[in-house]
């Protein structure tokens, strides 16, 4: 299992390590890929690709990580918030960071699902 998501270019190289990894944003054929520190990094691949990547290199550590809709990817350990009706969803470690994201009701609804199944 490793401890970090590596993406390779022919110019750079970018190693995040799980733990830091809040979320992925996608628009088009780039990713932002945002960490604990609050710094954004954008790289030249499409979500599915980083997913793809998430998957294959965190192992079982990728089932922490899920796609909402078509342009984000997010850590579940920092799920701090969910409301389908706003289509809001808040990432927080709820100490040092707070990311609000808007994504689709019916995505929400699933993400608040599999929450409240343990309920």
């Amino acid at each position: 299992m490793s401890d970090f998501l590596t993406i390779s270019n022919a110019n750079e190289l970018t190693r995040i390590p799980a733990g830091s990894l809040v979320y992925v944003a996608s628009e088009g054929n780039y990713s932002d890929i945002y960490t604990r520190d609050g710094v954004k990094r954008t790289v030249t691949l499409q979500l599915g690709t980083i997913e793809e990547l998430i998957h294959k290199q965190f192992h079982t550590d990728g089932n922490l990580f899920v796609r909402i809709g078509k342009s984000l990817i997010v850590n579940m350990g920092f799920v701090h918030y969910i409301n389908p009706a706003k289509r809001q969803i808040v990432l927080s470690d709820s100490h040092t960071f707070k990311f609000s994201l808007e994504a689709s009701k019916e995505a929400l609804r699933e993400l608040k699902k599999y929450f409240e199944k343990d309920l």
